[in-house]
């Protein structure tokens, strides 16, 4: 009978997730070529909220943790360990007032309503994982940018997601060139929980009752560190909110 239920609210999810991706998509588009950056981004702020809504009717619950006292004047990089696409919405929506910015592979950036428009307008970059010096040179001009606007950078170091939430080394050019172009950046942690759980079947069914939980650690000031001890607390602060799968 679980398995059933599982099956038929997966069918009626994904009719509302999809339906969501279309909707905002148009709406992405007429708030930019309209209105502007702010009205895109409000746009972008409220469909994630609702693809979080969407999860709902699976019983997935969000449980994100306080976040700390955060400056609007300066820029922040927010380091989190990664287990599935879901991961996303919740960064987006929590973090809406930073204006969060995605470091995301090129193959997002084409195909997927909403998704890849705002991958593409919205102010993140894409790069090509097989071209290292590539994606760096594209990473530090992103920096410069996040910087220049008192945004946020997303990095998700471990390169990949965890399908099973255990936690990956890091790869630590990327967040390196990021410090490197972000001189007044603060670094912010997060832990994430349980949403690999969402893939485990490949995404259908998907199963039901998650609860997603997001920790928002302490933020770190590069000015107070070596950049290699810097590195070494920002990956242990991540990894020590992970919870035992």
């Amino acid at each position: 009978m679980k398995r059933f239920a599982a099956y038929s609210l997966t069918i009626v999810y994904y009719f509302f997730f999809v339906g969501c991706l279309l909707f905002f998509h148009v709406l992405q588009v007429i708030s930019l070529r309209v209105f502007g950056y702010q009205a895109h981004k409000k746009s972008v702020d409220f469909l994630n909220f609702m693809l979080m809504r969407c999860l709902n009717l699976l019983g997935t619950r969000i449980d994100f943790g306080p976040l700390p006292d955060l400056p609007k004047d300066r820029p922040l990089i927010i380091v989190s360990n990664h287990q599935s696409t879901y991961d996303i919405p919740p960064i987006i929506w929590y973090f809406r007032a930073y204006h969060p910015k995605f470091i995301s592979k090129k193959e997002l950036g084409k195909g997927i309503p909403s998704v890849s428009y705002n991958l593409n307008h919205g102010g993140s970059v894409l790069i090509d994982r097989k071209d290292s010096e590539g994606a760096l040179q594209a990473i530090a001009a992103f920096g410069q940018r996040i910087e220049k606007n008192n945004w946020s950078a997303v990095i998700f170091p471990e390169g990949t997601r965890s399908k099973t939430g255990e936690p990956r080394r890091f790869q630590r050019n990327g967040l390196k060139t990021l410090l490197k172009h972000m001189p007044r950046a603060l670094l912010v942690p997060v832990s994430i929980n349980h949403s690999w759980r969402l893939g485990q079947y490949n995404y259908f069914p998907m199963p039901l009752g998650v609860t997603i939980r997001f920790r928002v650690g302490d933020v770190l000031n590069p000015k107070d560190y070596s950049e290699d001890d810097l590195l070494d607390r920002i990956e242990d602060t991540v990894k020590k909110g992970i919870e035992s799968i």
